[in-house]
């Protein structure tokens, strides 16, 4: 237990970045409290992965770098303080919770229970007092440096504040924005607030005909409409939602159409990226010839699944009732076309509510990166998706997360050791 001596330390919202900031603090000797204005604590970390928790991508620090797609060289201070290999040294080693690395070098519980790594945060974090309070400003001394925090209840002091609030995805979650007005009013500049790592809305009703189907092992590309440039390519999982696609490949293409004309790219799917067309045209003649006497539209059970036969069907323009034998020449290049680029037109991007992380945010011109201090207010540090930094799928996000906390916690608890020093 930390004394009434020991420097006191505020940290603003209990998600990922704000409860690693609070156990690293906490092994720093601080005196720590955590502010969190919804019910629980890392209720966002409860729903990633898709409820398993990709909590860090096994990577070089370079590697986490080229995965950052906004402001990379502003997190080269925070990936070289506490890397991939950190985060999961803290977790299977200090904290006790078995990991285990998937596809894309993606890591996870072995559990494949997210609640293991918010146990786990809870953990390193327990000597921190939680508060379920909002917090509504930061408090200045004259000399504009942090003094505390102003909560709907009363003014608390501390020595310095972690700002890790979060950004304003999955509002249900606690995420509403507040930190942004918070950070404004102490004279910092707010990026535009967009959606990145967001399912995309589509052209059409062929995505609300399939609704609800997962494609695994396909491949898209985004095009331009005009002169077929292509913007963004990927392999992997995709699933049709009522309007539109989501997904892990999705979620990722999303975060390069940020800046791009929407209306004027489509996505063209791979169906059977594993097979060259010499090859998926013998399997084709193959099926049509097993399936001789069958109509068309019954022909395709193995290559394609159920729900997607009569849109597919209707995409190639043949009579569905056309027996397979029959099929000429030219239709079954048709089908072979259409197996080979499925074409979905894009319409935009989903709402900020439905994405996994906002980009935009606190502008890093204004944060010190070697310490995550702000340049306006000494005394106060930003931590996690508050910071204009976002990166693809993958666990890259919430390794920001972790290091960007790590930093600020150890900058916090320097600054506070030296202001008890210096005001003694």
């Amino acid at each position: 237990m930390q004394s009434t001596d020991s420097p006191s330390v505020a940290v603003v919202g209990g998600g990922a970045a704000g409860m690693l900031a609070a156990g690293r603090l906490v092994e720093l000797g601080c005196r720590v409290t955590v502010f969190e204005h919804s019910r629980s604590v890392c209720r966002k970390l409860l729903i990633t992965g898709k409820g398993r928790c990709n909590l860090t991508n096994d990577c070089s620090r370079e590697e986490l770098l080229e995965n950052v797609t906004k402001n990379p060289r502003f997190l080269y201070s925070a990936f070289s303080s506490f890397s991939s290999a950190d985060t999961k040294r803290l977790f299977s080693e200090q904290l006790g919770v078995p990991l285990k690395t998937e596809r894309g070098r993606r890591v996870f519980p072995v559990s494949d229970r997210s609640h293991d790594i918010v146990d786990a945060l809870k953990r390193y974090a327990s000597e921190a007092e939680t508060v379920f309070e909002h917090v509504t400003a930061i408090a200045r001394d004259s000399d504009g440096a942090v003094c505390g925090v102003v909560t709907q209840r009363a003014t608390r002091p501390f020595d310095a504040v972690v700002l890790a609030t979060g950004g304003r995805s999955y509002p249900l979650t606690g995420s509403d924005g507040s930190g942004y007005s918070i950070a404004e009013a102490l004279g910092h500049t707010v990026t535009p607030l967009i959606p990145s790592l967001v399912p995309i809305v589509c052209r059409g009703d062929i995505c609300g005909r399939l609704e609800g189907l997962s494609l695994r092992n396909v491949a898209l590309s985004i095009r331009r409409d005009e002169g077929g440039r292509e913007i963004y390519r990927d392999f992997g999982e995709l699933v049709f939602t009522s309007n539109g696609m989501s997904g892990p490949m999705i979620l990722s293409a999303s975060a390069h159409l940020r800046d791009a004309d929407l209306s004027t790219l489509s996505a063209h799917i791979d169906l059977k990226p594993a097979l060259d067309e010499k090859t998926l045209d013998a399997r084709l003649r193959s099926d049509f010839e097993k399936y001789a006497r069958s109509d068309f539209v019954n022909s395709l059970a193995s290559l394609l699944p159920s729900k997607m036969i009569r849109p597919f069907v209707e995409r190639t323009g043949i009579d569905p009732r056309k027996k397979a034998a029959e099929l000429t020449r030219e239709e079954r290049r048709r089908v072979l076309t259409t197996l080979k680029d499925f074409e979905v037109g894009i319409a935009s991007l989903g709402r900020i509510e439905e994405a996994v992380i906002t980009s935009g945010g606190i502008s890093v011109s204004e944060i010190q990166p070697a310490t995550m201090m702000s340049k306006k207010c000494p005394g106060l540090f930003f931590a996690g998706e508050i910071i204009d930094v976002d990166a693809y799928t993958g666990g890259y996000n919430l390794q920001i997360a972790f290091s960007t906390a790590y930093l600020a916690a150890s900058g916090a608890a320097s600054f506070s050791q030296e202001r008890r020093e210096r005001d003694a």
